[in-house]
């Protein structure tokens, strides 16, 4: 899977851009405010996945422009396509692949994979849980399109209930309407915990030999994926999910009208690290932190792989300059085997041979 060349109008920083990819390593250097992160957003965003930048679509159109345009040429599972991605200052986003219009921009992951790494990944470990459900939601929405789908779902959901229950002239209405709330956030919840819960054993079995590989063998690595209490085993069949969850729901209900706000629900889930058996939130080192970050990307990376039949793009925004020697060593020994879009500001040697592209 590859990224051949990519055009971009009134997008970010860009008024109008046309560049071209090889089918290994690409490295974007120049200064800092010359777009570098930008063109690497760019190319996320074909991904059909919410940009790990803006909370707003509205700042990814060009000041006092009404649009932007990415488009691209895809080469995946040996098929060239032509993807385009029309991103409005408001409204709906119009996606279409070889000019037909899919129904949802979650589609293009069907065409285009990326792993992504940046700076702000370095402290996935240490940061808070948002960060990390992050990290699964934006993996899985890839993989998995029946997730996007049951995700967005949710989050509509949840924001409607949200503002029915911060509405105090609407307490006996709220009363009335949170037990069907509960019951399809409860269903819905099921699906997101199984794949959730999939996707974190298989991502925990590759994590732990990447980190060994990074730490010499003299440390190992554990994920564990977190849920409500209620639900005991992530792994059980759906129906039986739906209903602990619901139980989790009913227990939390009177806490929630009075608090005006959702306190429960599969929206404050975590993925726990564990390094050497102590948990690597509280007792990781700076350098521990960083070898953690690495192992799950990469082996993000690996499962995109298995389940494609061939590497996704990866892209690297900036992060060899926060890495020492050793783990820089490690990032450019398995950047190779696909492509890879890597920004900085100056051209790392370690990458002989590469496409330069220079803003």
């Amino acid at each position: 899977m590859r990224i051949d060349g990519i055009e971009l109008r009134q997008f970010r920083s860009y008024e109008k851009a046309a560049f071209a990819f090889s089918p290994d390593v690409n490295i974007v250097c120049g200064d800092n405010g010359r777009g570098k992160t930008n063109l690497l957003e760019a190319v996320w965003l074909l991904t059909g996945v919410r940009s790990w930048r803006a909370a707003r679509k509205s700042v990814l159109v060009r000041w006092e422009q009404e649009r932007a345009l990415l488009r691209a040429r895809v080469l995946a599972h040996g098929r060239s396509c032509e993807v385009r991605l029309e991103l409005p200052a408001a409204g709906r986003a119009l996606a279409t692949v070889n000019g037909v219009r899919l129904r949802r921009q979650s589609e293009l992951s069907e065409t285009l994979r990326c792993v992504l790494f940046s700076p702000e990944d370095l402290t996935l470990v240490k940061g808070p849980a948002a960060a990390r459900r992050d990290f699964l939601d934006d993996a899985l929405c890839q993989l998995r399109p029946r997730y996007a789908e049951a995700l967005g779902r949710y989050q509509y959901l949840l924001d409607s209930k949200n503002k029915l229950l911060r509405d105090e002239n609407q307490r006996a209405y709220a009363e009335k309407l949170l037990p069907d709330f509960d019951a399809q956030l409860a269903s819905l919840g099921a699906v997101l915990i199984g794949y959730r819960a999939r996707f974190c054993r298989e991502l925990g079995r590759q994590a732990a030999l990447l980190h060994g590989e990074i730490s010499g063998g003299r440390e190992t690595l554990t994920l564990r994926y977190q849920t409500v209490s209620t639900v005991a085993d992530p792994l059980a069949p759906e129906p039986e999910v739906a209903q602990r969850l619901r139980e989790h729901l009913l227990a939390h209900r009177q806490a929630e009208l009075q608090s005006g706000g959702c306190l429960s629900g599969v929206h404050r889930d975590d993925l726990l690290l564990d390094i050497g058996g102590r948990e690597a939130r509280a007792y990781a080192s700076q350098g521990q932190t960083r070898s953690a970050a690495l192992a799950l990307k990469f082996a993000e990376r690996e499962l995109f792989c298995r389940d494609a039949g061939e590497p996704p793009v990866l892209l690297l925004d900036d992060v060899l300059s926060e890495l020492d020697a050793e783990r820089r060593a490690f990032v450019s020994q398995h950047a190779t085997g696909g492509q890879t879009i890597l920004t900085c500001c100056e051209d790392p040697r370690q990458f002989e041979g590469a496409n330069v592209i220079a803003l």
